[in-house]
């Protein structure tokens, strides 16, 4: 496990990424879209375990707006995109048929994008990361910033943090 001693974080604006010590692994995570069909919405963890994740997490979809797929595809994105793997917003809201697998399906999304880029740390995180309009560019300067602070963590082998 990479275990947490003490906080670290980003920022860039509104936007931020925390870090901080906790027995487990949990997540705060929120978004901020203007669009009708998200809005604010918001996600407290305090443990993600597997069983949490399966549940409540993989399932979630990525987005995506209608009036932005064309400038995606000629940039080499979205290739695999349909409607059965991507939640699509017209300017009024949801052209799924079905609409949504849950009402924050968004901000689920946006953890499920967090856990799979903090896989790349190579090991499990004890810690509790706390997201305001995150991506994958904020997640990633977590990382770079936790490189380059390795005193705010530690490498351990098994068995539950110090209380």
């Amino acid at each position: 496990f990479l275990e947490v001693r003490r906080p670290v974080g980003y920022s860039d604006g509104a936007r931020s990424i925390r870090i901080e010590p906790a027995l487990g692994f949990g997540i705060s995570y929120a978004v901020d879209f203007t669009h009708p069909a998200i809005g604010r919405q918001a996600l407290e963890i305090d443990d993600l375990t597997p069983v949490r994740f399966e549940t409540e997490i993989a399932r979630a979809r990525t987005f995506g707006f209608l009036d932005q797929v064309e400038a995606l595809r000629r940039a080499g994105l979205a290739r695999g995109a349909c409607l059965e793997n991507t939640v699509v917003l017209d300017a009024s809201g949801v052209m799924n048929e079905g609409g949504l697998r849950w009402p924050d399906e968004f901000v689920r999304h946006k953890v499920l994008d967090l856990v799979g880029d903090l896989a790349l740390l190579g090991c499990p995180v004890r810690g509790h990361v706390r997201v305001e309009r995150g991506g994958h560019a904020i997640h990633h300067a977590l990382l770079r910033t936790l490189r380059e602070h390795p005193d705010a963590w530690t490498l351990v082998s098994e068995g539950p943090a110090p209380a």
